[in-house]
């Protein structure tokens, strides 16, 4: 018993994997995870950060070690002589090392609104990725109902050759009895290899379409993986909920923080400094001879008038977010013309299922008829294929337009944006 229970547990693994089954909202998600292009989310967050922390480093104080040593053709000289007094003339050759520190005290809100920047410039680059990520439904749709149309046409192929094999064993004993020629058998025979060999053929380009699918899902299908049939629900009355009307609401917003780093470049900054140093001479230029010092102060930068320059940059920007609008009313209307489509699509796949259902019915019931006349001798087995072929092109037909109406409807989903 023990033994039983490891080699379950052993296959387990293997039969599921044997069995392996997706469903088509499965294939958008392996999709989206798996496409190369996904990585780019957190590579844009992790370069934003660091682009933050650049900025913040703004805050900091700025230390400078500075040093220079100069030999100049003249010095001061007092044309006048003091009485009582000496005053010698600074050295022509000088020396001075200094360390200057320098710390911003205020400027304007211009580091953090820098910041609002970079943390809108990542919400605008994410939602470029996730547009770019959903145009692969489209593709994902494309790939997987074209496996599903071959997984679909073999199930119907396998049940036409098991009909045939039933007619062909009825034949057998017939001519076993000698109750029906041989060349019936041999005509059944012969459309029982064609069968075969349809259905290989179809093996072969469900097998092509898989691996196109495995590649975008980047994924290991093998044949005996299913694609189960989806059941889509189209609701007209959804507003459309693209990812590219949030990448354009972004974008705007983008440009109004823009505006707003613009406005705060010209606010005034105040930094505080010091300085310390040795060198000869030192602060006091009379004094030949190396001396330490230090100074302490404040310095203020407002740029007063700039020539209209900001005023220019916020009307481009302005200018930026007109087109934005026009590109946003063009995606909506060529949005909206892509939904008719799809719309008219589906009504038709609609309408041509309909006709199929009668068509099979009234197929069925010529094949049941000839079956018997088949059976009893009446017709030839040529006759017969004839009705069975009618038969399973007309299930052909329901069952490519079953295909096509849900890839009609997953599109339609698609394009609405019901499958964010």
């Amino acid at each position: 018993m023990k033994k039983f229970l490891f080699i379950l547990f052993a296959i387990a693994p293997i039969l599921a994997f044997a069995q392996q089954k997706l469903t088509l909202e499965e294939c958008y998600v392996l999709a989206e995870k798996n496409y190369p292009l996904a990585k780019q989310m957190a590579l844009l967050e992790e370069k934003t950060n660091s682009e933050i922390k650049v900025l913040e480093k703004e805050k900091l104080p700025k230390l400078d070690l500075n040093a220079q040593a100069t030999y100049q053709s003249d010095v001061i000289e007092f044309p006048l002589q003091i009485p009582n007094s000496t005053v010698i003339p600074p050295n022509k050759d000088q020396y001075r090392a200094t360390l200057d520190a320098n710390q911003l005290i205020y400027n304007g809100g211009n580091i953090a609104a820098n910041t609002r920047l970079k943390t809108a410039q990542l919400a605008t680059q994410q939602q470029q990725v996730a547009v770019n990520l959903y145009t692969l439904k489209s593709r994902v749709n494309q790939n997987y109902f074209n496996v599903l149309l071959f997984q679909e046409r073999e199930k119907l192929l396998l049940s036409k050759l098991e009909e045939l094999d039933s007619r062909l064993k009825e034949v057998n004993t017939g001519v076993k009895y000698g109750a029906v020629l041989p060349a019936s058998e041999q005509v059944l025979k012969a459309e029982q290899l064609k069968l075969e060999q349809q259905i290989s053929q179809i093996n072969f380009d469900r097998k092509k379409a898989l691996n196109n699918l495995a590649l975008l899902l980047s994924q290991n299908l093998n044949s005996n993986t299913t694609l189960a049939n989806p059941d889509i629900l189209v609701a007209q009355e959804i507003e459309t909920q693209r990812p590219e009307l949030e990448l354009f609401d972004l974008q705007e917003t983008q440009l109004e923080t823009s505006k707003e780093v613009i406005s705060k470049s010209n606010f005034p900054k105040l930094l505080g400094f010091a300085q310390a140093g040795y060198g000869n001479p030192g602060l006091n230029m009379l004094d030949n001879s190396f001396q330490d010092f230090y100074m302490v102060g404040l310095k203020l930068h407002w740029n007063i008038f700039d020539w209209g320059k900001t005023k220019e940059q916020k009307q481009t920007l302005d200018i930026s977010k007109e087109i934005v609008s026009t590109e946003k009313e063009t995606f909506l209307l060529n949005n909206q013309m892509r939904q008719k489509e799809a719309e008219n699509d589906i009504e038709k796949y609609d309408k041509m299922l309909l006709k199929d259902t009668q068509i099979i019915a009234l197929r069925e019931k010529v094949l049941e008829a000839t079956t018997s006349q088949l059976q009893n001798g009446t017709i030839t087995s040529s006759e017969y294929i004839t009705e069975l072929n009618n038969l399973y092109e007309a299930k052909i037909d329901e069952q490519l337009h079953k295909i096509q109406l849900s890839l009609a409807k997953a599109n339609y989903k698609v394009i609405k944006g019901g499958f964010n």
